[in-house]
């Protein structure tokens, strides 16, 4: 009777194999993938259309083998395949790509099952390294798509592709913010605005009306110039606010710009023990906080603090010893955390909804300088919900670090990243009056994406969509920084010299005539 047990258990797990042989192949845990996803079976499985002699495979992958796209003349080639999928739902399609030699050159794509949804591949000129792509479809029933991988361009535009995979979920550009803490001010100096139309308009809603739907503002203590200050964020808040996007303000406990070259400590608290100067951290955060939420503008997400990886409040909150004539001592952790935590604190007794960031830069430092950095607050128990990020991609690394950045703090800490600041030129020129611009030469842009008004766009979009299709699903966004700081005189960037100008103007979204910009079309979802 056992044996006949066994033989029957061993005929049905037979007969259940064989039935499910010609399934698709499992992708990622929960979800169905192509045939050959790595192209290790060359390019079985997948057909060919288009200049068919484009399409080759390699070696050199990620794993194994690749399937690349090249060929010296224009061409115009797609490598597909068709999938099932099994039920209803959203299903995300993504591979692992390098490309080149044209923005915009090559695609993922996912069609024949509603609505085709299409992303551009990244360039990665930078590094060569390898960048995820995804596309997300929605299905209401078992359905087949189509996964389209295609390049087409001018002699020269290249691409590789490898380790598709498909899985239940969905990627998106949920936060699609701007940073506009220098508006109020411009404004003032005379700034006008207007839409791609060319009709004039209030900044904020041209903004809105493009898809952005959330709002940066920084907040610092008693700057010289009276702007950024609790006034101008309560004011513009409310237009964010009114505005229907969401309010994210940036608290920078200065009197002036922090980041890691500069946390000095407001000029009212100077003196200050760390344990009153946590205190002052925890009164300015409620202070601010609680007139917002008075005037109808609760936030919904603040900064603890900006790019603060060499700490805050020096020399008191310093990570390392920014300056060893002052009599202060190497790194400072302690008295971060409790400046941390007075500021998480006070935002969460205004509104427990809202979340807390906190903020780093420089992640072309390696991964290592952010764990150790993030290590360190965790071990103090700083309370935070959210990772904020800067990354420009002229200073920052590729786009394959910011992935590794997004996915390794996503999974380590438990937390979404948001990307609080990026920006890219659309032209080298200086607007009037003229003031040296930041990013200038040619030498300075991100490899494959020149400064104009296409490719500021792309650089942009490239950024989103590395962010959103970072491994683990937990990057939720970009916020451009100072898309409405265009060049007014009067309205420089140091709010103790009114002589200066602005450095800025050419990574804007407005451009010198304050008319929208082509890169404000990626606001949209």
């Amino acid at each position: 009777m056992r044996q006949l047990a066994r033989s029957t258990a061993l005929m049905c797990l037979a007969l259940l194999l064989a039935a499910t042989s010609s399934l698709p192949a499992l992708g990622s845990v929960g979800g169905v993938g192509p045939s050959n996803p790595g192209f290790e079976q060359g390019l079985d499985g997948w057909k060919v259309s288009g200049d068919a002699g484009a399409a080759k495979i390699e070696g050199g992958g990620r794993t194994g083998d690749r399937l690349t796209h090249w060929v010296a003349a224009d061409y115009h080639v797609t490598t597909r395949q068709s999938i099932e999928l099994p039920s209803s739902g959203w299903w995300t399609v993504s591979v692992w790509a390098k490309s080149g030699g044209s923005l915009s050159g090559s695609t993922l794509s996912v069609a024949g099952c509603g609505r085709t949804v299409s992303t551009v591949v990244a360039l990665t000129e930078q590094d060569d390294a390898w960048v995820r792509s995804a596309a997300s479809v929605y299905v209401s029933r078992r359905q087949r798509c189509t996964i389209d991988l295609t390049t087409a361009g001018p002699g020269g535009t290249w691409a590789s592709f490898d380790d598709l995979a498909v899985a239940r979920g969905r990627v998106a550009r949920s936060i699609r913010g701007g940073d506009l803490s220098g508006l109020a001010k411009n404004e003032a100096f005379g700034a006008t605005y207007a839409d791609a139309d060319g009709r004039s308009g209030d900044a904020v809603r041209i903004l809105a009306r493009s898809g952005m739907n959330l709002g940066r503002l920084k907040v610092w203590v008693d700057p010289a110039d009276g702007y950024n200050d609790k006034a101008h964020v309560v004011a513009t808040g409310k237009r964010i606010k009114s505005a229907g996007m969401k309010l994210l303000v940036d608290f920078h406990y200065s009197d002036r710009w922090t980041d890691p070259g500069a946390q000095g400590v407001p000029h009212a608290w100077r003196g200050m023990s760390p344990a009153q100067l946590a205190d002052a951290v925890y009164a300015h955060t409620r202070d601010v906080l609680a007139a917002l939420k008075a005037a109808g503008a609760t936030a919904d997400y603040v900064q603890v603090g900006n790019e603060i990886n060499p700490g805050m409040l020096w020399p008191w909150g310093q990570t390392w010893d920014v300056d060893p004539s002052d009599g202060v001592d190497g790194a400072q952790w302690d008295n971060l955390a409790s400046f941390l935590t007075s500021g998480a604190r006070a935002a969460k007794e205004i509104s427990p909804s809202t979340k807390v960031l906190l903020h780093l830069t420089n992640i072309n430092n390696g991964i290592g300088s952010l764990t150790w950095w993030f290590d360190e607050v965790v071990a103090r128990q700083v309370p935070f919900d959210q990772i904020g990020l800067s990354y420009y991609g002229y200073w920052h690394g590729s786009l394959a670090d910011l992935q590794e950045a997004v996915t390794t703090l996503s999974s380590r800490y438990d937390r979404d990243v948001l990307v609080v600041e990026t920006a890219y030129p659309f032209t080298l020129a200086d607007d009037t009056p003229t003031w040296e611009n930041i990013i200038r030469q040619p030498d300075q842009l991100v490899p494959g994406y020149p400064a104009t008004p296409t490719g500021q766009a792309a650089a942009f979009r490239a950024v989103q969509d590395a962010v959103a299709s970072a491994e683990g699903g937990r990057g939720i966004g970009t916020v451009y920084w100072e898309p409405a700081w265009t060049s007014a005189a009067g309205a420089g960037w140091d709010p103790e010299d009114p002589s200066s100008g602005n450095a800025w103007e050419n990574q804007a979204l407005f451009d010198f005539t304050g008319t929208l910009l082509p890169a404000a079309r990626n606001l949209a979802p």
